[in-house]
């Protein structure tokens, strides 16, 4: 009896495609569970004798979401509002808390009672960015959603540990494996539980080293790019107001109907600290003009939702941040001729018109050739008038960012149209002037990615330590 013969073309990606004896086949059918290297690292941790996730949980509950219709009741940012924890608060540096929302202490005690988190609880995200772990700090009261579970340990060392294996490459890659698969793989609990750990004290040991080292170089790069703010308004002769103290007195206001003829109705466009910027703005060292007198071009980008694994580069707005774009979850689209609309060159910016509102990137060469998202404006600019380097930082620092909130459309979704841009005031020296700004900034700009770069080899070098005790 002849045996059939299976080979596969050597140029393929054999993580993605491979063979598999049916004598292989566990419990399971979806390929992904059996990935050879994934494979391969399941048999090195269990030759380690590793624990089950199950078998250092004490309690677990999932979180839920009060009902749409009750938002207002549920979501409002009030003062002594129970933190209402969703996927993108869980991180592997513990919990942020910079967007999140608030609860009611009658939502918190009554309707998600069996969510509720306190200190030293392990949270574990179970869909979006699996696995991704944080401790409560001490004193902390809160709620999840159903995207995370909360887990009661024996301790709060129990809990760290956890949360260190969890976040490493070799916890990441294990509990990716246990996934349910699909469009959108999530860990139901069965899954959860099974997840092999090796709880070493080690591991903390590097993760804490290592964010401690990470919370100092973010420091000294947020003191950096801070600076550039003082800088600018120093160089162009600019006395910003001081915001009043945020009283009601202070909040009411008149104006007069010649003040709005022509303008916008809505209050938000004339309260004092915006009105008071324009004009110490107009009363600085160098000339003004209107975006719409410096460019050449204005357009939107266009909306594609099929994305591929390979083809033309999709910027969304995801990719854009307030100090450079961002590489980590690229999107590419089927190879098609990019619109000549919206080609880009080295003379355009771009600005983020929706969603995260006034982000703004100069075009640099690993984007040249992209298409836009339809939330992103292209900006070509009369490069006899206005630097690109210096637009950037201008409209990335407060005098460009205060104009640009000020002219969003006031939707539950903020946005500004290409009018609202066009009429946003820019300082305008001398070009000369201008590319010396431009070099100060980009200066900066180095030294701050330089403490990146470092952060970024500590990381690698704490993820090579950690695989070597755990897998070794």
């Amino acid at each position: 009896m002849l045996e059939n013969t299976y080979t596969i073309n050597p140029t393929l990606n054999k993580n993605k495609i491979f063979l598999l004896q049916k004598s292989e086949v566990e419990k399971r059918l979806d390929p992904y569970y059996y990935v050879p290297t994934l494979v391969e690292l399941g048999k090195k941790v269990l030759a380690k004798h590793p624990k089950k996730l199950r078998d250092y949980v004490v309690s677990l509950s999932s979180g839920a979401t009060p009902k749409r219709v009750e938002e207002e009741k549920y979501y409002s940012d009030i003062e002594n509002g129970i933190p209402f924890l969703r996927v993108q608060n869980v991180t592997e540096w513990g919990l942020d808390l910079s967007d999140v929302k608030y609860i009611n202490k009658e939502t918190h005690d009554g309707l998600l009672k069996r969510s509720q988190v306190f200190e030293n609880d392990l949270l574990v995200t179970i869909t979006g960015r699996i696995a991704s772990a944080a401790v409560a700090p001490k004193g902390f009261e809160g709620n999840i959603n159903q995207h995370s579970v909360v887990i009661k340990t024996e301790s709060k060392e129990v809990s760290e540990i956890l949360a260190a294996y969890l976040n490493c490459s070799v916890g990441q890659k294990l509990a990716f494996r246990n996934t349910t698969g699909g469009t959108r793989p999530a860990l139901d609990y069965p899954a959860l539980l099974s997840i092999t750990i090796l709880a070493d004290k080690r591991v903390l040991e590097i993760t804490k080293r290592v964010a401690e080292q990470k919370k100092q170089n973010e420091a000294q790069t947020e003191k950096l790019l801070a600076s550039i703010d003082d800088y600018l308004l120093k160089e162009l002769g600019i006395n910003l107001p001081t915001p009043p103290e945020n009283i009601l007195k202070n909040r009411m206001f008149t104006t007069t109907i010649r003040e709005i003829s022509g303008e916008r109705f809505d209050p938000f466009y004339y309260k004092k600290i915006y009105t008071k910027t324009i004009a110490a703005i107009q009363k600085g060292k160098f000339r003004t003009d209107i975006i719409k007198h410096l460019i050449i071009d204005l357009k939107n980008g266009v909306e594609i939702r099929n994305y591929v694994d390979e083809g033309i580069r999709y910027l969304r707005v995801t990719d854009l941040t307030k100090n450079g774009l961002n590489n980590s979850s690229k999107r590419f689209v089927a190879g098609q001729e990019i619109p000549e609309r919206i080609k880009l060159n080295k003379n355009c910016i771009l600005i983020s018109r929706s969603g995260s509102l006034g982000l703004v990137n100069i075009v640099e060469d690993e984007i040249m050739d992209s298409i836009l998202s339809s939330h992103i404006f292209k900006v070509e600019l009369n490069t006899s008038q206005v630097d690109t380097i210096y637009l950037e930082g201008y409209l990335r620092s407060h005098l460009g960012q205060s104009q640009i909130f000020r002219t969003n459309n006031g939707g539950v979704i903020p946005e500004i149209n290409q009018d609202a841009l066009k009429s946003i005031r820019i300082v305008l020296p001398s070009l000369t002037k201008q590319k010396e700004i431009a070099e100060h900034i980009t200066d900066i700009r180095k030294q701050a990615q330089q403490l990146k770069d470092k952060t970024k080899e500590a990381l690698e070098k704490a993820g090579k330590e950690i695989e070597s005790i755990l897998i070794s």
